[in-house]
């Protein structure tokens, strides 16, 4: 099945109309702070300055795909199109060179650090709910201004008539750094692909991934073999008007390796293309070079938060230009 997703119109009336109100200053966004060097040792390797933003995961066998078969009839339950389990099949061994992985979710700030330095085109979402918009731009602008922009574009629950322009500034501040920590949605493969370079990284293969989530072993979820829908960020009791959660709050969806939320928040787009593994007899009229793989569960799956959209074996798949409102990314880098 594919991740759900959600295509937006570009609003570009929106975006001049919002530029040209709030217009006074250059635009200004958090810069990335590097993260406290340590030095990391591996049997496989030794890694000098290693980033703490980034977790080494050593080389070695591990379990890829699984010989999982739909016998509760979930397929028909659901109504999902295609048979579940199959396009992971035949379960087996492979290798990978050790590697270093993010252990977060890339956040809408370090997205937004890129699109500054770069002059890369704004996520077309942001345009629409004034994240694009600078911390400048909203002290400078005058208070009638604000109080369309908070209402129209940031969607604040208030009545801004009653508000004064400190307090529409604060409030509108306040979105803006819980929207910083939240991982970055709404964007293409490329996207995902353009940030990871420009860090000096790449995405990571689905290989990588998949050992990264779940050991040497094959666990079914990257917390152990047993479903627990509380113990990652699947969407259940959520808000559904922000899903999202900043990275690492569910303490209990990590690894064994100790990377964060490989279960839930976000699902994560990778290097490959949607091919079959070797020796799967499984006919997919969807493989070949033209849909990307996208691993991992998302809160905003709408499925009522199945243990089987959260299973680190699971294989989603669709086209690298597809914006995905659950679907997000994290980089990988060699050593």
């Amino acid at each position: 099945m594919k991740p759900k997703v959600t295509h937006t119109k570009p609003a570009l009336i929106g975006l001049l109309t919002i530029f040209i109100l709030l217009a006074g200053c250059d635009t200004k966004s958090a810069e990335m702070q590097d993260s406290p060097a340590r030095n990391a040792q591996d049997s496989t390797a030794n890694v000098a300055n290693l980033d703490d933003s980034m977790v080494l995961i050593p080389a070695g066998p591990f379990v890829v795909g699984s010989d999982k078969e739909d016998t509760e009839g979930l397929q028909q339950q659901y109504g999902f199109v295609k048979p579940l389990f199959v396009n992971e099949h035949p379960e087996h061994q492979a290798n990978v060179n050790a590697f270093l992985i993010d252990k977060y979710e890339v956040t809408n700030a370090e997205f937004k650090a890129f699109v500054k330095q770069t002059n890369y085109p704004d996520p077309v979402v942001w345009t629409q709910n004034g994240y694009n918009v600078s911390d400048d731009k909203l002290m400078t602008a005058h208070v009638d201004n604000l109080r369309w922009v908070a209402t129209d574009y940031f969607g604040l629950d208030m009545d801004t008539h009653k508000m004064t322009k400190d307090e529409l500034v604060d409030a509108l501040l306040k979105i803006q750094r819980e929207r910083d920590v939240l991982p970055v949605t709404i964007i293409s493969w490329f996207d995902a692909q353009n940030y990871c370079h420009w860090k000096g990284k790449r995405l990571p293969t689905e290989a990588e991934w998949e050992k990264a989530a779940r050991g040497e072993n094959g666990l079914e979820y990257p917390w152990g073999n047993e479903w627990d829908v509380t113990k990652a960020n699947t969407g259940n009791d959520q808000n559904v008007d922000q899903p999202l959660v900043p990275g690492g709050t569910f303490k209990t969806d990590v690894s064994p390796y100790g990377v964060y939320d490989m279960g839930g928040n976000v699902s994560e787009w990778v290097s490959d293309w949607y091919l079959p593994y070797t020796g799967s007899t499984y006919q997919d009229k969807d493989y070949g070079e033209k849909e990307k793989v996208v691993r991992g569960g998302g809160a905003g799956t709408g499925h009522y938060a199945l243990s089987i959209f959260f299973r680190s074996a699971r294989r989603q798949h669709t086209v690298p230009t597809t914006l995905g409102t659950d679907v997000g990314f994290r980089c990988a880098q060699d050593l």
